[in-house]
């Protein structure tokens, strides 16, 4: 076994260190989840606290560590008689990206549970994490079907394997710690919310302690045995005050007062639930042990906050959380200030509510993000650039306008990829998948997962009298083994194409087109999509952002997206089909869905709309889903997208009929649109 990497030894990162601490010292803080850019050290502590944690006692033989002292009256490896429990390091369980979800829980044998009443049950990563550790690297990227399972287990503390009415459940309490990297894309919120703490690293500007950081990680690289060494000391302190502040844990004092300002911060921030309060109370608890204290402080308070809440608080789902921490001490004295008048007037005067005490946030708070309304005001930029104006490669183009906001978003109706495909778990488009609604039986090919038992009993019947069935029992071989089909969603890859030429410069008009592409983003965004997104304007288009799993990228990217130029609809179409030609090639799986946002016009270059129409042709001959978002507006309507749309193959719909009931099942006609066109 490799030597870890000593958590003294980590240059820097105290809040990551201090998270990790706090939950070693009082594990019903509930885990913590490290967001950061890569390289910032977020494996290497998560691997190093397992050598910094309190040794368990286990019952000897049991696979899933049971307490001697209260062992799992439902243990499968139980009922387990009275005995001396073995101590044993505790465990630090990695959960892969990829696991499936018979490693994540156990799988049973169902050929010996058919044929002999037999559990026969081999356990998963959640029965060896249990009474430990466990550990999931880019937690953002694993699949919604496992992401499920781990709901169920940390809400539950147990976890449950059922199969064709063949149930197993174990126990499985365990410190859930998950390090991602925000750019690859975000959490559910469900999901981030079983997270006590969340932590934000960075890598240090500071070139000392850059410095010292290579000069530790290259020693450790030529001498990891005798650079641990070096760190023994230090690592038995640290063991020692983990041990003293969970001795003292049980005698730290929570006052009145103390638990007035942690409702009143959770109220001020409008996190949802309870869960909230619950856990700021019992990391404030943890930072007194921590220091040594047995009574909770404002401090105390304040540091759990900054722990608790940031990945909590109601936001858009777009938004880098965190904390206003000037609204944080504003709440905090005010729920102080009236909790010493309750404690000292027996009738407090007018006065006697304060002001954050009731949970009612102050009203400048200077935490509101919503960025201004393009409605004309006087700072605005002059809007409504000529279309013909001069245009100039790039961004330097003489007709360009400053960037507007997005108006608000809405709801948008769901637009899908026809047919069935078989990629990635998501909620957008019908696909193949491991989940979902049954429709078939076939062969298994490897490891059965999923049963079909009334296939697999039509298998095996025709052969009972030749294989010697005297019992009731059913003779089942494992060729008589059927796995169920199923049918359920995909996630697809989305790809924008915006048109931001001087045709679509008019502000309240490309505001209008913002929020109905930052609608379809957060629409994305909780189907599990890829997005891309493709801009057009002046002479050129450019890749504005790559296909990626980060939803929010796109909408950073959106908010500063500046207009003005011709219009170059043909470039951004081939754009468009070179980046879809790639993404073919890295994730064949992986469905596309083609989403032009444009009002059709065409300038620049000979024959521009004759050029347009050739490109949107050569996407409809490769297959691609698209859906044009038709953005013209006024009286006198030319038409354009939808000529557009029949080019490609596929529909075209109004930024009003966007949110309108008339377009349910809109790119499942793109195929009957296709074969009309």
């Amino acid at each position: 076994m490799s030597t870890p990497y000593p958590f003294t030894a980590i240059v820097g990162q105290d809040d990551l260190r201090l998270g990790l601490l706090l939950n070693a010292v009082s594990p019903a803080v509930g885990g913590v989840l490290v967001r950061g850019e890569k390289g910032t050290a977020k494996s290497t502590a998560v691997r190093a606290l397992a050598a910094l944690m309190p040794e368990v006692s286990v019952v000897p033989g049991c696979r899933f560590s049971c307490d001697p002292g209260s062992p799992d009256p439902a243990c499968p490896d139980g009922p387990h008689a009275e005995a001396a429990g073995v101590s044993r390091a505790a465990r630090t369980v990695e959960l892969p990206v990829g696991a499936s979800e018979d490693r994540l829980v156990g799988a049973l044998d169902i050929e010996r549970a058919l044929s002999e009443g037999v559990k026969a049950f081999e356990p998963g990563l959640l029965a060896d994490a249990h009474r430990g550790i466990l550990y999931v690297d880019e937690v953002n990227l694993l699949h919604d079907h496992l992401v499920d399972l781990l709901l169920d287990a940390a809400a539950m503390g147990a976890s449950y394997v059922e199969r064709e009415g063949v149930s197993v459940r174990h126990a499985a309490r365990f410190l859930l710690v998950g390090t991602m990297n925000p750019e690859e894309g975000e959490l559910r919120p469900q999901l981030l919310d079983r997270f006590g703490l969340t932590v934000e690293v960075a890598a240090s500007r500071d070139t000392d302690e850059r410095v010292e950081v290579v000069r530790r990680r290259l020693a450790y690289d030529d001498d990891p045995e005798g650079f641990a060494a070096r760190w023994a000391a230090e690592e038995s302190a640290l063991r020692e005050r983990i041990a003293a502040a969970r001795a003292l844990l049980p005698r730290v004092v929570l006052a009145d007062g103390v638990l007035r300002q942690i409702a009143a911060t959770c109220a001020a921030f409008e996190v949802d639930g309870m869960r909230a309060d619950i856990v700021m109370a019992r990391t404030a608890t943890a930072l007194a042990a921590w220091a040594g204290r047995e009574e909770v402080t404002a401090d105390d308070v304040r540091q759990a906050a900054l722990l608790a809440l940031p990945h909590r608080r109601r936001r858009n789902p777009f938004d880098a959380p965190g904390l206003d921490e000037d609204k944080l001490d504003r709440t905090l004295d005010e729920a102080g200030d009236q909790g010493q008048d309750d404690d000292n007037d027996d009738d407090p005067g007018p006065d006697g509510d304060g002001g954050g005490g009731g949970g009612v946030p102050p009203q400048a708070d200077g935490e509101d993000r919503t960025p201004p309304r393009a409605d004309g005001g006087s700072d605005d930029a002059p809007s409504g650039a000529p279309e013909g104006g001069p245009d100039a490669p790039g961004r330097s183009t003489g007709a360009e306008q400053r960037p507007v906001a997005s108006a608000e978003p809405f709801r948008t109706k769901t637009l899908s990829v026809p047919g069935l495909g078989e990629g990635a778990a998501g909620r957008r488009s019908r696909a193949r998948t491991e989940h979902g609604r049954t429709t078939g039986a076939r062969r298994p090919q490897g490891a059965l997962t999923k049963l079909h038992l009334a296939a697999t009993v039509q298998a095996a019947a025709p052969h009972q009298r030749a294989r010697g069935r005297s019992g009731r029992g059913l003779v089942v071989r494992r060729d008589d083994l059927r796995q169920a089909t199923r049918e359920g969603r995909e996630g697809n890859l989305v790809l924008f194409v915006v048109d931001a030429s001087g045709s679509m410069a008019a502000r309240q008009r490309m505001s209008a087109v913002k929020g109905a592409v930052l609608s379809l983003l957060l629409d994305a965004y909780q189907r599990r999509d890829k997005v891309g997104l493709v801009t057009f304007r002046g002479r050129e288009a450019e890749v504005a952002l790559p296909p990626t799993s980060s939803v929010d990228a796109a909408a950073s990217r959106l908010e500063s997206l500046p207009t003005g130029g011709r219009t170059p609809l043909a470039a951004g179409l081939l754009k468009a089909h070179d980046v879809l030609r790639v993404e073919r090639l890295r994730d064949p799986s992986r469905r596309p869905l083609l989403v032009v946002v444009t009002d059709g016009r065409a300038t620049g270059g000979p024959e521009p709309v004759a050029l347009a129409g050739r490109a949107g042709r050569l996407h409809r001959s490769e297959g691609t889903a698209s859906v044009v978002v038709d953005c013209e507006s006024g009286y006198v309507r030319l038409g354009l997208a939808g000529e557009l749309a029949r080019e490609l193959g596929g529909a075209a719909v109004t930024l009003d009929e966007l949110r309108a009931d008339s377009i349910a099942g809109l790119v499942k006609d793109v195929t009957a649109a296709g074969r009309a066109a």
